[in-house]
């Protein structure tokens, strides 16, 4: 009976650890990619941002996060409390999960599954649930208006995502995270011929229009500027999460900033090669892979940010409009062209 037990006993503890560290270390770099986020805003506008708390205003995060816990959290006297405390519980939860399949390097993921894309795609799925719960259960019209606003918003984007990781599964030829960052060691660079592997033969280059297409799905995937709308503060105060205040209100908003630092992991992983170095060269390959990786999601992040400085707000109808117009008919478009291309020159 022990030696049945233990093997399952021992693997159960080594996904519990994994999972620790990657929480941790994921809540950490959050916390200062906020700071950056307000940082990077404040520049263009000639600020100064953030720079009270600690040396340049570092520990902003934290004492946010102090404030929001010690906080008394108020529950309008007409919500459904079990779902509408749930709900804050349910959108943090699912997008803290979806980064279990997510390879920061060469076997360095909580779980390296066959199917990573299909998790991450029930995940995402999933998330549009504990926006609905929150406001539905405040049990008032602009919250419920708000909740209804972001569903339809990230189901409309998430049709395009969709087909955009289509087309980069029909170029690595797996479902596999880990297999579709190696497949982008040989690519366009390799074709015209150079001799080392370099970004050129990264997916952002041979899939160029499907790189800005995901890169702007991704940003009204997540609720951020230009297509905030969900939080229009015109129009909505906040959304969804008028009603929240204190801890179930932070949990939202780390929900929200967890799936946008996933979405900049997922555009290093599909079209920015994910760990590997710009150039194959030896001194480049001395560097630990999972700091090329998370420089490359700070730079997607870096993007995320300038587009939120300097892009004005989209109307409603014109989101709309560019998700299932636009970007739907390009999209579907593209897994055509990238099918024939591949078949007719047997490269697929």
């Amino acid at each position: 009976m022990y030696d049945f037990f233990m093997p399952w006993l021992l693997t159960l503890l080594i996904i519990l650890g994994k999972s620790l560290l990657l929480v941790v270390v994921l809540l950490v770099l959050i916390a200062y990619l906020l700071y950056a986020d307000r940082k990077i805003w404040a520049a263009v506008q000639l600020r100064r941002g953030p720079n009270v708390v600690g040396p340049w205003g570092l520990f902003q995060s934290f004492a946010d996060l102090i404030k929001f816990v010690v906080k008394e959290p108020v529950i309008p006297a007409g919500a459904n409390k079990g779902v509408f405390l749930l709900a804050p519980l349910v959108s943090s939860g699912l997008a803290l999960a979806a980064w279990a399949v997510i390879p920061v390097n060469y076997g360095w993921a909580v779980a390296d599954i066959d199917v990573g894309v299909l998790y991450i795609f029930a995940i995402s799925s999933l998330e549009v649930y504990g926006v609905i719960m929150g406001g539905w259960a405040s049990n008032s019209k602009f919250p419920f208006l708000g909740a209804l606003r972001s569903a339809a918003q990230m189901i409309s984007y998430e049709v395009s995502i969709g087909f955009v990781i289509v087309t980069v599964l029909l170029v690595s030829k797996s479902l596999n995270l880990s297999t579709i960052v190696l497949a982008q060691q040989h690519g366009f660079g390799t074709l015209i011929g150079l001799p080392i592997n370099t970004f050129l033969d990264w997916n952002w280059l041979g899939l160029f229009p499907m790189f800005i297409i995901f890169f702007i799905s991704a940003l009204a995937e997540t609720n951020r500027p230009p297509f905030d709308l969900v939080e229009a503060e015109s129009e909505l105060v906040a959304g969804h999460m008028v009603e929240y205040s204190s801890t179930p209100y932070m949990l939202f908003f780390l929900g929200e900033y967890v799936a946008i630092v996933l979405m900049c992991a997922l555009t290093t992983i599909m079209f920015l090669g994910g760990w590997l170095p710009p150039l194959d060269i030896a001194w480049l390959n001395w560097i630990p892979g999972v700091i090329w990786f998370v420089l490359k999601v700070c730079f997607v992040f870096f993007m995320f940010a300038m587009v939120k400085a300097f892009v004005p707000r989209y109307r409603y109808d014109q989101l709309m409009r560019l998700g299932w117009k636009v970007f739907l008919p390009l999209s579907i478009a593209m897994v055509v062209i990238t099918a024939a291309f591949l078949k007719i020159t047997q490269l697929g």
